[in-house]
């Protein structure tokens, strides 16, 4: 059973980065045809991709966030990171990892992304 927990600070300062990690349990982020996702909850919105890693390491951005947006990993650790620079309150949210077999660019339906993390609220306040 795979499994992800995502690590980092609740609470960021606007115009810092932000950094979120992905620890992976119970498979390799390096097993092929996978891809390890960062999805986004605000509140009173929908699910947002924001971007994913391959199992290769090749990334991939939402257009939208491709500026502030670095998506890295640590295979020795089983790890990815996301780091979404200069935040602003509109990037309060609760932030999501996730496993996909085929890469969406979005969440079309959750049942797209087969594992996913319980999810970790961060709020952008000062």
């Amino acid at each position: 059973q795979v499994q992800l927990q995502e690590s980092g600070p609740g609470l960021v300062k606007p115009s810092q980065t932000l950094s979120l990690t992905c620890t992976v349990s119970g498979g390799s982020i390096t097993t092929s045809l996978t891809y390890w996702n960062w999805i986004r909850q605000s509140p009173g919105k929908g699910l947002e991709w924001m971007g994913a890693i391959n199992y290769s390491g090749n990334t991939y951005y939402n257009t939208s966030l491709k500026s502030r947006t670095s998506i890295y990993r640590d295979t020795s650790k089983n790890q990815f990171t996301l780091q979404l620079s200069s935040v602003t309150p509109e990037d309060t949210a609760v932030y999501y990892c996730s496993r996909s077999r085929a890469l969406y660019f979005a969440v079309f339906q959750r049942a797209d992304y087969d594992y996913w993390g319980q999810g970790t609220q961060v709020t952008v306040s000062s």
